[in-house]
């Protein structure tokens, strides 16, 4: 196994119109959640990768074990629960504004994990453990749960990464500064978006920010910029790396776990980080082409045909 992950999966409601939701009729069903994005990013890569969740033993949670599985990722460490249901979240679209969506998750199956849901052998036979910062938002439980995975990840040698993904619908800004700069340092590599950065540390520059993160476990820090592409730094070094031009972006929302797929396929592979970074925007910059949080992240196949040659990426 290359990669094991963690983290709530939704049921995603893509209106059928652009406007206020009170006036659309019909939607379009699929799922999206962060870690099952970056898990679905790989698989399309071509990494062997498992996901941790815990799911309502209902139709929809159904739905998205089976589309997750149907991606090519693991499935087994997911959990049924027959007490809670699986959550589900709704888009709206509004010409000319930033695309909002509406969340229905307290309460969810999946805010109700323990560390009794890990499985200690799925994690022990990965290389990587790619963790956000939403799952411990989510209960005090999630965020053991977390905990348990980074001890879990540490005994068995993997390499830790991290992405803030700080949702302040689910906590406040204090809360969210205070319990993820806890967890980051316990990481290897870090992955905040610009205003993230800000909010953790204060700082209001990539190299600023980065510097306050290089601590505890943190080896490496990328800083994801949007279009402008990333910004990574290690002990080594840092280097700005330009994003890929896109002529019309029409749904921004799963572009950050895009990257992280493609950094850490790099990885996988034993990339540079400059090259791991090249190749994390060119799948952020796929995934703002297409409408929803996964179907625009691609196959290897449509990026790389020699894939032993990651200078393609230059």
């Amino acid at each position: 196994m290359d990669v094991v992950t963690l983290g709530e999966t939704m049921v995603l409601f893509h209106p059928a119109a652009d406007g206020p939701l009170r006036y659309v009729h019909q939607f379009e069903k699929t799922i999206g959640g962060a870690e099952s994005n970056v898990a679905i990013g790989l698989a399309r890569l071509g990494a062997k990768v498992s996901w941790i969740s815990r799911l309502g033993d209902d139709e929809f949670g159904l739905y998205v074990r089976n589309f997750i599985r149907g991606e090519g990722v693991d499935t087994s460490g997911v959990v049924f629960d027959p007490r809670h249901p699986t959550a589900v979240f709704f888009k709206e679209r509004q010409p000319g504004r930033e695309t909002r969506v509406y969340y229905y998750r307290k309460g969810s199956a999946a805010s109700f994990m323990t560390p009794d849901d890990l499985d200690e052998t799925l994690i022990a036979q990965a290389r990587f453990l790619h963790l956000t910062g939403i799952t411990p938002a989510l209960s005090a439980s999630c965020l053991a749960t977390v905990e348990r995975a980074i001890a879990l990840a540490r005994r068995h040698g993997l390499t830790i990464t991290f992405d803030p993904n700080i949702r302040l619908k689910l906590w406040t800004a204090g809360q969210a500064r205070e319990t993820l700069t806890a967890l980051a340092a316990r990481c290897d590599i870090v992955l905040p978006g610009l205003e993230e950065g800000e909010l953790l540390t204060g700082e209001r520059t990539p190299e600023g920010i980065a510097q306050r993160l290089l601590t505890g476990e943190t080896k490496a820090v990328v800083i994801k910029l949007g279009e402008r592409g990333a910004f990574y730094a290690t002990a080594d070094g840092q280097e700005y790396v330009p994003g890929f031009p896109v002529a019309q972006v029409v749904d921004p929302i799963g572009a950050g776990d895009g990257f992280a797929a493609g950094l850490l396929f790099g990885l996988i592979r034993g990339w540079s980080y400059r090259e791991a970074v090249r190749l994390g925007n060119r799948i952020g910059a796929y995934a703002v082409t297409v409408k929803g949080d996964v179907e625009g992240y691609p196959y290897w196949s449509q990026i790389a045909p020699d894939e032993e040659k990651p200078e393609i990426f230059r």
